[in-house]
């Protein structure tokens, strides 16, 4: 009994203690940063680990010296959009590849995913091209309207897999009663899709909440900044650094996403294993 305890301790126990300490210490560092006061965040004689005097001042500051709340509502507006978006887009085409086989989809299918695979760098030109023509440069539809063009593709082939992983005797059961392909789609495949529909906006809501790149390139106002940029444009002038502010905005725009990943993890991780059956 206790060979069989130490090896499960050895094996199991012990690996995951320091997989959890490596995966939750960057959210205690932002946790002891945020609640320190400046004199003692730079005082090195300190046990930096611990907090010894807890103050609001970073939060304060953040909240009512800088736009935050603004760029917390555009980050949320951006990727509410571009999930919506991306959903209803890949739906269909992860629908119409996988269930309405026609020649060459399995070309079509790995085409969409390879175009996950382009870096991001290199579409700059065509997009800030499509942006201008538009006159929705320095606007958040722009973003929301950018984010869909790397998010629909691994979307795409997420619930194509998914969608694989459903028996065709439903749809066809369903057809023998007179059931047209949209009655099917949204009453049949929707609802058994749910976990993988999930997994995929969940994938996308994260993704945008945490872009950078895009951002950074076609927004200018600090008004109509996203989290990601706004910290770093806006609380690092120079080479002046202001971890506490930093670290309160990191803190504070994790929450969100924490929370979404809490409630639904049994949903992503449903939809997750549907997807490598592709």
């Amino acid at each position: 009994m206790t060979e069989r305890f130490t090896e499960k301790l050895l094996r199991f126990h012990i690996p995951l203690a320091l997989f959890l300490l490596f995966l939750l210490f960057p959210f205690y560092w932002m946790l002891v940063t945020t609640f320190k006061s400046d004199v003692e965040l730079y005082n090195l004689s300190l046990n930096p680990f611990y907090i010894y005097t807890w103050s609001l001042t970073n939060v304060k500051h953040l909240l009512l010296d800088t736009p935050f709340l603004q760029w917390l509502y555009n980050t949320l507006f951006v990727s509410i959009i571009s999930a919506f978006i991306s959903l209803a887009t890949s739906l269909l085409a992860a629908y119409g590849i996988q269930r309405i086989r026609f020649r060459g989809s399995g070309f079509v299918g790995v085409g969409i995913f390879f175009c996950y695979l382009v870096p991001p760098t290199i579409l700059f030109i065509p997009l800030a091209t499509m942006v201008f023509k538009l006159k929705i440069w320095d606007s958040l539809m722009s973003l929301a309207l950018i984010y869909p063009t790397f998010l629909i593709p691994f979307c795409t082939w997420l619930l194509m897999g998914y969608f694989k992983s459903i028996p065709k005797e439903l749809e066809e059961c369903a057809m023998l009663d007179g059931a047209g392909r949209f009655w099917i789609f949204f009453k049949v495949i929707v609802p058994l899709s749910l976990p993988g529909i999930l997994s995929a906006g969940i994938f996308a809501f994260t993704l945008s909440w945490n872009e950078y790149l895009y951002a950074l390139t076609f927004i200018s106002s600090s008004a109509k900044k996203t989290i990601s940029i706004g910290l770093v444009t806006e609380l690092v002038r120079g080479d002046v650094y202001h971890w506490g502010p930093l670290m309160a905005g990191a803190l504070l725009g994790s929450v969100p996403v924490a929370l979404i990943y809490s409630f639904f993890v049994e949903y992503y991780v449903a939809g997750m294993t549907g997807a490598l059956k592709e």
